[in-house]
């Protein structure tokens, strides 16, 4: 395996952790929102390298498996094989979008810190203004 790309056991820690940090809940503190999101940017990119860590995992289970099982895929009827090809790769599935769900909340949770310290600012601006 390509050492660039994490175990899916690693995947599945680092996942667990940006998890935990996703569901901290922020207070309204315009230097919280600074920290934090200097935080979610890192965690921005690491899920997004995580997500095509777990696409690679799925893509070589699939192919590992649909070798196994090709004589059985040729009996289904087409959508039926698609179908059924899912199923083997469920965990890798769920990894990977597990991942890219937390992406995705590093993305809205980062727009909502930016949100925070709008306000701090334009709070500053009409106090001093």
């Amino acid at each position: 395996m390509n050492s660039l790309i994490s175990s899916f056991e690693d995947i599945k820690k680092e996942l667990s952790d940006v998890q935990g940090f996703l569901e901290i809940t922020m207070s309204e503190d315009a230097n919280e929102a600074v920290v934090r999101g200097n935080d979610l940017a890192v965690y921005m990119a690491r899920t997004g390298k995580l997500v095509a860590d777990s696409k690679y995992h799925r893509d070589q289970k699939l192919r590992s498996e649909m070798i196994k099982e090709y004589q059985k895929l040729l009996d289904f009827p087409a959508s039926v094989a698609v179908k059924y090809t899912d199923t083997l790769v469920e965990s890798e599935t769920y990894l990977m979008t597990w991942a890219t769900r937390l992406n995705a909340s590093c993305t809205h949770q980062l727009d909502w810190c930016r949100t925070i310290i709008s306000k701090a600012k334009a709070e500053m601006q009409s106090f001093h203004g």
